[in-house]
C-alpha cells in the first residue's frame, strides 16, 4: 500500500488532482477545507473516503483513501489534542493522521501535543501493525535541553513501542541530519526543514520504500512537499 502525507497549505479542492500522479491508496493531507462544506463536485468526487476532523471547516486534517479502501475511525481519547485523526485501514493498520499545533497550549505546543497524545494512546500504536504519519512541525534541531518531552523523546518513545521513521531508516541518516527537506519557511529554498514524517512499524519496514516530493513540483502549490511510504502488500498482517 502507498500511503501519503502532504501539508496543502489550504484549498485542497484546487490542488488535489496534483496527487493524482503518485497513485497513493491513502492520503494524510493537513490544512484541507471539509468536503462536507464545499462547492466542488469534482473535489466531492475524488473525496468519497475520507475522514476529516478540525477546528473550523476551512483547515483541518483529512484522510482520503481510493475506492475500495475501507477507513474505520477510532475512538481514541484526544481531549484537546490538535490535531490527531486515529483510524483502522482496511481493518489491518492501526493508522494515525498528524498535524500537530499550538492548541493554545502555553507549553506543550506542537511535538508536545505528540508527547501527550502518546502518554494517552500508545497502545493502539504498539499492535505491530501501525503507522503514524503527518506534519509534526518539529525536529531535532529544535530541542530544548532541559525538557523531557523534545522531538528525540518522542522518537526514542515510538521506538521503544516498535515504529521508526521510514525516511531515517531506509536512508540511513539521523535525527537532525536529514538531507531532503519537506518543509521551505515562507516558500524559500533557503529556509528548509524536515518536519513531515511517517513513524511505521518494525514488520512494516522490510521492502518498504520512501520519497519526498521535489520542490520543483510543489512548492508553488504548498510550502511543504508530500512524503511518499509504500508498503509491499506482504507486510500487511490480515485482521484477526
Amino acid at each position: 500500500m502507498r500511503f501519503v502525507t502532504w501539508n496543502c497549505n489550504g484549498a485542497l479542492r484546487k490542488k488535489f488532482s496534483m496527487l493524482q500522479s503518485m497513485q497513493a491508496d491513502v492520503f494524510i493531507i493537513q490544512e484541507c477545507e471539509d468536503p462536507s462544506h464545499v462547492q466542488c463536485s469534482s473535489y466531492h468526487d475524488w473525496a468519497r473516503n475520507y475522514l476529516w476532523v478540525g477546528p473550523n471547516k476551512n483547515r483541518g486534517l483529512g484522510i482520503f483513501a481510493r475506492s475500495g479502501v475501507t477507513l474505520e475511525a477510532s475512538p481514541l481519547d484526544l481531549g484537546a489534542l490538535e490535531l490527531f485523526l486515529p483510524c483502522r485501514v482496511n481493518d489491518s493498520i492501526n493508522l494515525v493522521g498528524v498535524w500537530s499545533r499550538q492548541a493554545n497550549s502555553p507549553t506543550f505546543k506542537y511535538i508536545g501535543q505528540v508527547w501527550k497524545f502518546l502518554q494517552k494512546n500508545s497502545c493502539f500504536l504498539e499492535s505491530g501493525n501501525s503507522i503514524l504519519i503527518g506534519d509534526f512541525n518539529s525536529n531535532s534541531c529544535w530541542d530544548v535541553w532541559d525538557r523531557w518531552w523534545n522531538h528525540s523523546d518522542v522518537v526514542r518513545h515510538l521506538s521503544l513501542i516498535g515504529l521508526e521513521s521510514a525516511y531515517h531508516v531506509l536512508r540511513n541518516e539521523v535525527q537532525g541530519g536529514e538531507q531532503e527537506p519537506t518543509f521551505f519557511m515562507y516558500r524559500k529554498p533557503n529556509k528548509p526543514y524536515h518536519i513531515d514524517y511517517a513513524f511505521i512499524s518494525n514488520s512494516l519496514l522490510d521492502g518498504a520504500s520512501c520519497e519526498v516530493g521535489r520542490p520543483d513540483d510543489w512548492l508553488a502549490a504548498s510550502d511543504h512537499m508530500p512524503v511518499l511510504v509504500e508498503i509491499p502488500e506482504r507486510n500487511e498482517i490480515p485482521p484477526v
